[in-house]
């Protein structure tokens, strides 16, 4: 546990690195992927990976690094930080205000609680809490449907549209595939990631607004609710470990 506190204590306390973050996070992200999957393959156990869900987090972890870089620094059509501008002009038109909502600082920690945490939380405890990575598996495919429905409700290309069908999809599918057939988790801890990812949307956006266009609340106060929602997986169905083995009765450990 020391590990992540220090990790992202590193990212989000203020000392002196944060203009450079808020610019450059996923380039940092982008860079380190490489890196996360040596590590994986060096230490992986000598189960196949195929049935380790701390490695199945991993691979969503990096799915989604892949798609932070279409979506946050270059998209299909070369564009620089596209997505900032257009989800900015939506929640302008929807609000009916002139805010940019979306600030770089609310990108960041976006993308590094309800992504970076939730999957380094799913790679440190998916084994013994499925939970965890079936939550990294909703952010997921959550992600993907909104940013699919978008595109069809548009007739056109949003930045992470492309990833989000290649990627998010079929990955998404493959653990929920996994972890019913191999009856890791509960009908009940497989509902609930569902819920916790749409959830984490509606958080994420209706947050925003609250925070940056309603101003009730400091933007502050909105990261602090998305960094304890990132950590809520791990402290649901804390007693899922029967799950790992094959049991039928993981939702009994449920809060």
């Amino acid at each position: 546990m020391l590990w992540l506190v220090v990790t992202f204590g590193m990212l989000w306390v203020p000392v002196g690195q944060q203009a450079f973050l808020h610019a450059h996070w996923m380039k940092v992200g982008t860079f380190l992927a490489p890196f996360l999957v040596f590590i994986a393959v060096a230490f992986r156990p000598a189960a196949p990976a195929r049935r380790d869900l701390r490695m199945l987090s991993l691979a969503l972890l990096v799915a989604y690094v892949a798609h932070q870089f279409e979506e946050h620094w270059i998209d299909v059509h070369g564009n620089v930080y596209a997505f900032h501008g257009s989800v900015n002009a939506l929640l302008r038109d929807a609000t009916g205000t002139g805010v940019s909502a979306l600030t770089p600082a609310a990108i960041f920690v976006i993308n590094t609680s309800l992504v970076w945490l939730v999957g380094a939380l799913a790679i440190w405890r998916g084994d013994q809490q499925p939970f965890a990575t079936l939550a990294m598996a909703a952010i997921v495919i959550v992600n993907a449907v909104a940013h699919i429905g978008l595109g069809v409700a548009s007739f056109s290309y949003n930045p992470g549209l492309l990833t989000s069908v290649v990627l998010f999809v079929p990955l998404a599918v493959y653990v929920y595939r996994h972890v019913a057939q191999a009856g890791r988790a509960s009908r009940r801890e497989v509902l609930a990631s569902v819920v916790w990812g749409v959830l984490a949307h509606v958080l994420m956006v209706g947050g925003l607004v609250v925070a940056n266009v309603l101003r009730l609340v400091p933007e502050r106060a909105y990261f602090v609710a998305l960094v304890a929602w990132s950590i809520l997986p791990v402290l649901m169905f804390r007693h899922s470990d029967d799950a790992a083995t094959g049991g039928s009765e993981a939702s009994k450990g449920a809060h």
